[in-house]
């Protein structure tokens, strides 16, 4: 009787493994869907999102487009004019330059030695691999997310502290942000 009980219990477990995540992401998506339907007001579910879809794509496309590279130039240098406006629009615009720019910066996986005397490591990202304008030769400077949260540290750090990570960028920030219980294999 105890084993079936256990094994109903795992059973159970098994499930909620399984149907917690489809259901919190299918809901996410239901949300964010009705949100964007809601400001359009449109009559058909999912609508504003092809609109808004539709839209960031035109958009990308015209951003690299040559004749609109000198208006986004020109809007930047203007967004970077404006006191409280530049530090939010810039800072917003670096982080997603970050993630999906040109100029990515978590590509560059990391292990910091953060305490020597208990080898107490941490997994993070090189930003900027060269600070000597700063006067910093032998230093880099190093983001380390946190675990379930937008957040984390940004430190420099010796360069003779870090070991460079053979894994990608998105495998080892997966691998931080599930607080290392996802693993570095892809999954597909």
């Amino acid at each position: 009787m105890e084993s079936t009980f256990r094994r109903i219990i795992r059973y159970f477990f098994s499930g909620t493994l399984f149907i917690v995540p489809l259901v919190a992401t299918v809901y996410f998506i239901f949300i964010a869907f009705s949100w964007l339907d809601s400001l359009l007001k449109l009559p058909y579910p999912g609508l504003g999102f092809l609109i808004i879809l539709f839209a960031i794509t035109i958009f990308g496309y015209l951003t690299t487009n040559f004749a609109f590279k000198a208006f986004t130039t020109w809007f930047d240098h203007g967004m970077n004019r404006i006191p409280l406006v530049k530090l939010i629009y810039s800072s917003l615009k670096d982080l997603l330059n970050a993630f999906v720019g040109d100029k990515k910066k978590f590509n560059k996986p990391v292990l910091v030695l953060m305490n020597e005397e208990n080898k107490l490591y941490q997994i993070g990202f090189i930003t900027q691999a060269d600070l000597s304008e700063l006067g910093l030769n032998d230093m880099v400077s190093v983001y380390l997310p946190h675990s379930y949260a937008v957040s984390g540290w940004h430190y420099i750090v010796q360069r003779n502290r870090i070991t460079p990570l053979n894994i990608s960028g998105p495998i080892a920030m997966k691998y931080i942000v599930s607080g290392g219980i996802s693993g570095f294999k892809e999954n597909f």
